[in-house]
């Protein structure tokens, strides 16, 4: 558990785009509210990955990242996205320090969560777990934090 939630959260570093998304024509838009948020302090870090590759945890590997000020609930818009499968990555870094900060046992302090809001249980979600397809121009969803 402790190896795997540290993977996780290792999302915080990813403030900013990560790779450039070009525009598509045959792409839409992905609406994500993040909710669960327990207090306004720090930055949400979000990760849009089309691949098992590097998700959740290898923010390299996901093809768009942002942060936004930590808030009642939070949204940001990946538009231009080519249709297809992904999958979202979410991190609430509370103090801002760009990484997931945990008890002396490994246990996450700061909360996580991917879309599709799977049941957390010795490790991360997988991919196939938190994956959805984007097949028309608009799509919105939210996915709530989790704090241990």
């Amino acid at each position: 558990m402790k190896k795997t939630l540290s993977a996780l959260l290792l999302l915080g570093a990813v403030y900013g785009p990560v790779q450039a998304q070009e525009t598509n024509a045959g792409g839409g838009t992905i609406r994500v509210t993040v909710g669960n948020i327990r207090n306004t302090q720090g930055l949400v870090g979000i990760a849009l990955f089309d691949t098992k590759q590097g998700f959740p945890d290898k923010p390299d590997k996901a093809i768009e990242g942002r942060s936004v000020p930590a808030g009642d609930h939070c949204v940001v818009v990946f538009a231009n996205v080519p249709y297809g499968t992904y999958a979202v990555s979410v991190l609430h870094d509370e103090n801002g320090n760009g990484r997931m900060d945990k008890n002396f046992i490994g246990i996450p302090r700061e909360g996580f969560g991917t879309s599709n809001n799977p049941k957390i249980r010795r490790g991360p979600p997988s991919f196939t777990e938190s994956s959805f397809t984007l097949e028309e121009s608009d799509l919105a969803m939210k996915i709530d934090i989790n704090y241990f």
